[in-house]
């Protein structure tokens, strides 16, 4: 994300009407539009790998994936954000059209430029909807991810994952291979000097 535009505060209609007519996504948080940055090769590789395994595996019908072009509600506000993938189970999500106010995954492909965001402030507010069970940040740099699931008892646990792991979602009763993601893909390590 990058620094919010020179705009006056938006209501949250305001800003679906100006975004619709606009060439990039934006954020919006609390009456501020944020543009969101373009990705490397690999950000938009990991990121289609990962919502045609949603799309593929929850062909059921009753979760729907989203992917980048699909904004998150943030529960008791009208903040708006762009995960790189998504998924609802929630029948609600059904009656918006524009976004998911209810998922219970969210993934971010983390490039250098929002890692520290991703995994900061916008988990904060991720964590703010009691429907988010799962939170997956996958490196586009290195064969790496590392997983937030949320308990029972509301405590978020995490679970890093190198290459020759396989990535369980507990919110989806799904698994992947880490290494299915990378395929083909050439990294340059975040941890080379």
């Amino acid at each position: 994300m990058s620094a919010a535009q020179p705009f006056p505060i938006l209501t949250s209609a305001e800003y679906f009407a100006w975004e619709e007519k606009q060439s990039q996504k934006h954020e919006y948080i609390d009456g501020q539009i944020y543009a969101m940055s373009g990705g490397s090769v690999n950000h938009g590789r990991i990121g289609i790998r990962l919502t045609t395994l949603l799309e593929t595996r929850l062909q059921d019908g009753a979760c729907l994936p989203g992917n980048s072009d699909v904004k998150i509600r943030i529960p008791n506000s009208q903040n708006y954000t762009y995960p790189d993938a998504s998924v609802t189970c929630d029948p609600r999500d059904r009656e918006t059209p524009d976004y998911f106010s209810y998922p219970c995954l969210i993934i971010e492909v983390l490039s250098p430029s929002t890692e520290a965001y991703d995994r900061g402030g916008k988990f904060r507010l991720y964590r703010q909807n009691p429907a988010l069970k799962d939170y997956l940040l996958v490196s586009s740099t290195s064969i790496e991810a590392d997983l937030y699931s949320q308990d029972d008892l509301g405590q978020w646990r995490l679970l890093s994952y190198q290459s020759g792991d396989i990535i369980t979602l507990p919110s989806l009763n799904l698994r992947f291979s880490l290494d299915d993601l990378y395929q083909g893909l050439t990294l340059a390590n975040r941890h080379d000097p």
